[in-house]
């Protein structure tokens, strides 16, 4: 476990995802590196090498590029979240908890840079986001303590560096700073007396690794595998979670453990023809590692016993001529998400439909917009909070179907110099 330092008033941004409505990818998971990569559902995005942000995905890539490369650009995800069919139990009866007004606009930058310093070695620089979401339910939501509110952002900072073994082998490395920084709360409810069950407010830093591996058949072939570590992150924070005991009790400052998943992809690449190529990815994510969310203080915050996911892509371009290139592709994406859910967390299995394309206006700029339409499925969700008292009784519960859309938009502008 590796941490940067100091992380006072901190408690990470993914730690405060854990409990957002994270519907991009499986878990609390955010694919937004770029609209090229975007428009294709990010398949052989680790190895295809069209633009600088294929560092975000395999830095061995860096050793298809004869000259400095910059990309720049953005992703807009629009969520469309409902909870239908669902009833809240409480103190004060029952009542209907459906609605369809959770879903927000996130606005997502990225930045990245590859100078290559002879036929072998190369370095680039990468400004990213792997996790974000903003969703919040009403006021006045019937199980308002298991909707409340979650604002997060995240950056992602990475140094990577490639060499070039063998005309056919490419190896690469980097480092990733993660700067955190979100608002999570959950709020007041009858049992509660007026006080917020949780309320946690906090940024940080966490440093992380990835390494990666290109085997080039020839220019028309090529395979990828990329692994990023992701360490378990101690964080220090102002936490605070009601306790009926203890009624005006304030946030302590306290050290949260939470551990992130490692990653590996494996990608691959074929130019059919001067017109068409195929690309596909498969990639892994350790979710299993991520069993209990705790603090050291403040004990077990959330049980969530999650599963690894997968996410598998296909994808083909279209080299329309030398101005314009088209691209299509589909991902099938697997939830984190086990035995428990949540009515906050809508993750379920998950299609992608995407499509874009480039436009060259000369030799070396270009133009990359990239849209995809992700469908969730429904799932039926059950939770409740036990009696502090009598914990074979609760002191509310809630049931119903979760089901999470979404729209993902992407424009980026790329430039070799």
């Amino acid at each position: 476990m590796t941490s940067l330092q100091p992380l006072k008033k901190t408690l990470i941004a993914t730690t405060i995802a854990l409990s957002a409505s994270q519907l991009y990818a499986a878990g609390f998971q955010l694919n937004a590196q770029s609209a090229t990569g975007l428009g294709r559902a990010f398949a052989g995005d680790g190895v295809i090498g069209d633009n600088a942000s294929v560092i975000a995905r395999n830095p061995a890539a860096m050793s298809l590029f004869k000259q400095p490369a910059l990309s720049v650009g953005f992703e807009t995800i629009t969520t469309d979240i409902e909870v239908k069919d669902s009833t809240y139990s409480g103190l004060g009866g029952t009542a209907n908890a459906d609605t369809n007004s959770v879903g927000d606009t996130s606005l997502v930058p990225n930045f990245y840079y590859i100078q290559p310093i002879n036929d072998k070695f190369a370095w680039g620089f990468s400004a990213y986001s792997n996790f974000g979401t903003k969703t919040e339910f009403s006021d006045d939501y019937a199980g308002k303590e298991y909707g409340g509110k979650t604002d997060v952002k995240s950056l992602n900072l990475g140094l990577v560096g490639s060499y070039k073994i063998t005309p056919a082998v490419s190896l690469g490395a980097g480092l990733d700073a993660i700067y955190g920084k979100g608002t999570f709360t959950r709020p007041d409810t009858a049992y509660s007396g007026g006080r917020d069950v949780l309320d946690i407010e906090a940024d940080g830093w966490a440093l992380g690794w990835n390494v990666g591996a290109m085997y080039e058949v020839n220019k028309n072939h090529r395979f990828g595998f990329d692994y990023h570590y992701s360490p378990e992150i101690e964080a220090d924070g102002d936490v605070y979670r009601f306790n009926p005991s203890a009624p005006t009790a304030t946030a302590i400052e306290d050290t949260v453990l939470m551990p992130l998943p490692d990653m590996a992809e494996f990608s691959g690449y074929h130019r059919l023809s001067p017109k068409y190529a195929i690309h596909y990815s498969i990639q892994f994510i350790e979710w299993s590692e991520f069993d209990t969310l705790k603090a050291e203080k403040t004990g077990n915050i959330k049980e969530y016993s999650w599963q690894d996911a997968w996410h598998y892509a296909i994808g083909g371009t279209y080299y329309m001529n030398d101005a314009w290139e088209l691209r299509a592709g589909y991902m099938y994406d697997t939830s984190a998400q086990d035995q428990v859910r949540s009515i906050a967390v809508p993750d379920s299995d998950r299609q992608w439909l995407s499509a874009g394309f480039t436009y060259k206006p000369d030799d070396v700029s270009s133009i990359d917009f990239g849209a995809t339409y992700l469908l969730g499925e429904d799932v039926n969700v059950t939770e409740n909070t036990p009696n502090p008292g009598n914990p074979s009784t609760n002191v509310s519960s809630i049931n119903g179907t979760t089901h999470a859309n979404a729209i993902l938009l992407g424009l980026q502008y790329s430039r070799s110099f």
